[in-house]
């Protein structure tokens, strides 16, 4: 589709051409890497942005600067009420290659409710989360008892139609790093493509240190020793470098299980590559995950600003969006707010 789009480009050459947005701050997990167990403090509903908000600010991106995707995320975005209508009004946005590529990121913990409503309403495909396949650890790790209904909405998504459904494991040493070849086999035989996520400095707790960073290589490793692998062709701006199966997989080597990925944010950053900005649920606009400045883009249009004013301020924030995120430098500072607070 051929249109007339302002180039959204960074200090480094970079195109935004990524949105991520949080559609709330709750969530009805309490994953220790992502939020406290007790005390967080909840967005009052008024501060939240409206699904027509979200709308007015996503059609800024997509139809003036020509950004091609969406990704919903929370907090959990599906205890979002009527999560489905936001979906429908979200994917009648149309970027340069037609209607946006529209996903979202969940715990799948009520995906069998959902998910065909979600996909009827235009939302395209679905990360799921699911650090461990050990029912016990599930509780430690997100202090709910869910494993079940996480594993049925996997199947949910699936039989929906969402195509390849993907699946998130956070590896933190000492916590799951035993489960890393456990979940390559759980992505093969159920046919989903796992996506292995080093550690962050972002968990809930604020005790991270680089001792529980399970790096790209070791994962490599302990999986090529079960199941040889070989690197894919290079990601580009996305953030997963990605690798086969030599046997081809169990499901065909074209399937979502004949693959894996890897995000490799501390180890091997892809910041150079990054093409991503991010909405809060509060409608403020960051240009990193761990950016320490926002800018309150929601209270700007609740002032009133016009779509140029809107635009004029989104240039500016873009215009101080970092080279990288420093992690493991000494000038490394922490956002200070949770995970679950920044829709990661």
């Amino acid at each position: 589709m051929a249109g007339n789009y302002e180039k959204l480009i960074d200090p480094f050459g970079r195109q935004i051409e990524d949105l991520r947005i949080s559609v709330t701050d709750r969530c009805n997990f309490r994953c220790t890497y992502c939020m406290p167990e007790e005390g967080m403090k909840w967005l009052d509903r008024s501060a939240v942005m409206s699904f027509e908000e979200i709308e007015q600010l996503a059609r800024i991106f997509v139809e003036r600067y020509g950004v091609k995707g969406i990704r919903l995320t929370g907090g959990e975005p599906t205890v979002r009420a009527h999560l489905p209508v936001l979906v429908e009004m979200l994917s009648k946005l149309q970027g340069p290659d037609g209607p946006v590529d529209l996903s979202m990121t969940t715990n799948g913990a009520t995906m069998r409710l959902l998910a065909p409503k979600l996909k009827a309403a235009g939302l395209k495909r679905v990360n799921i989360s699911l650090d461990t396949l050990e029912r016990e650890k599930f509780f430690q790790m997100t202090r709910r008892d869910e494993l079940d209904n996480v594993l049925d909405g996997i199947k949910a998504a699936q039989e929906a139609g969402f195509a390849p459904v993907k699946i998130n494991a956070v590896i933190e040493r000492g916590t799951n790093d035993n489960e890393i070849v456990d979940l390559a086999t759980f992505g093969r035989e159920q046919n989903v493509e796992m996506r292995f996520i080093e550690f962050m400095p972002l968990e809930a707790d604020g005790h991270w240190m680089t001792e529980t960073v399970v790096g790209q290589d070791e994962i490599v490793e302990k999986i090529s020793a079960v199941y040889p692998i070989e690197v894919m062709s290079a990601r580009g701006a996305a953030p997963a470098d990605r690798f086969r199966y030599l046997d081809g997989g169990l499901h065909g080597a074209d399937g979502p299980g004949s693959r894996i990925g890897i995000i490799p944010t501390v180890t091997k950053p892809f910041c150079g590559d990054c093409d991503r900005v991010r909405l809060t649920a509060e409608g403020d606009f960051r240009t990193c995950l761990f950016a320490t400045q926002e800018f309150g883009l929601l209270e700007a249009l609740r002032s009133g600003e016009s779509e140029d004013q809107l635009a004029t301020r989104i240039e500016a924030a873009v215009g101080t969006k970092w080279a990288g995120h420093q992690i493991n430098q000494v000038n490394f500072t922490r956002p200070t707010k949770s995970m679950s607070q920044l829709g990661g």
